[in-house]
């Protein structure tokens, strides 16, 4: 008996962004320089088959900087950290290299800058992302979490007329959008960068989603539970209208969602590798004769560098005992 036939489109850009790439990149060089054990604070990034092959390679993964041993070659993740927990390392003598996205430290600079000018900052973001938790910690008073219109509304400022707002880089570019309409409302004199500063990779795969949302029946996203940008692509597709459902991996499909569906939309977040990509089509066609294309889309040709201490050109020495550029 013959299968159904399902169309699969595939988002592009979908996957890895250049951060994630860097930040992986990073754990596996320090592994292959300085040799397993490399200890990592927190998920390199938010994805559990990345965090379970780097740990088959040697990386262990920490919560906090008191579960390091002494001497110990340690590993920021990609979302940043207070300016707290690299002091910590500092005092400990521990060597660390920052896997930070190049672009949360663009946030962190923005910030400080205006913080510096003596204005109060507001940050745009999810109460409890380790980006957020970084970001507010990099602050040299802080900030005022925002994370809706309606906290928007409600935040009440001391002096209105020196106020700055950054932003998380892995939000809703709408949402965001409406967010600083209302603060600009509210407090006229406000300043910040605009909402296309928000990371270009959280961008791009937002973009693509639109795209796909008006061809296809159903939206399937690739990426964890606790990704930001992840959970924002499946928003997206439901705020269009798609039946759209994000799953770890394949194992978590469930036939039932494509009953009646001819045409289904592909992506992944910017922290899921293409291999769960290609588990999935394997799992659509077990049950589903699929045809796949993919989607015409931006080319993103950016990479960042890696750390001085990890190039392959410079001499293998010992990672100083703080942050590396």
């Amino acid at each position: 008996m013959s299968k159904p036939a399902l169309n699969v489109i595939l988002a592009k850009p979908r996957g890895f962004c250049a951060g994630v790439e860097r930040a992986i990149e990073i754990v596996l060089r320090a592994i292959e320089i300085y040799g397993p054990p490399v200890y990592v604070r927190h998920e390199i990034v938010h994805n559990k088959r990345v965090v379970e092959t780097l740990r088959g390679k040697g990386a262990v993964f920490v919560e906090e900087l008191d579960e390091v041993p002494e001497g110990s070659v340690t590993v920021f993740s990609a979302h940043g950290v207070a300016e707290a927990i690299e002091s910590e390392a500092k005092r400990r003598g521990l060597p660390v290299i920052d896997a930070t996205c190049p672009l949360v430290l663009k946030v962190h600079l923005q910030g400080q800058r205006q913080a510096q000018s003596g204005r109060e900052i507001i940050l745009i973001g999810h109460r409890g992302h380790p980006e957020v938790e970084g970001t507010i910690g990099r602050m040299p008073n802080g900030a005022r979490l925002v994370t809706s219109v309606k906290d928007a509304e409600e935040i009440e400022i001391g002096n209105p007329d020196s106020i700055a707002y950054v932003t998380q880089t892995t939000l809703s570019v709408d949402e965001t959008r409406e967010i600083i309409a209302t603060l600009k409302r509210r407090f006229p004199n406000i300043v910040g960068p605009d909402v296309k500063d928000i990371c270009y990779a959280t961008q791009h795969r937002q973009n693509a989603v639109r795209e796909l949302a008006e061809v296809v029946e159903a939206l399937i996203v690739v990426g964890a539970r606790n990704s930001s940008n992840s959970t924002r692509l499946r928003e997206i597709g439901s705020h269009c209208g798609v039946p759209s459902y994000q799953i770890d991996d394949a194992g978590d499909v469930d036939p039932a969602w494509f009953e009646g569906v001819t045409t289904v939309g592909v992506t992944a977040g910017a922290s899921a590798p293409e291999e769960l990509i290609r588990e999935l089509l394997d799992k659509l066609s077990s049950f589903r004769e699929i045809t796949v294309v993919e989607m015409k889309g931006v080319e993103e040709g950016i990479q960042f560098k890696l750390p001085h201490v990890l190039r392959r050109d410079q001499d293998v020495a010992r990672p100083a005992t703080s942050q590396e550029s």
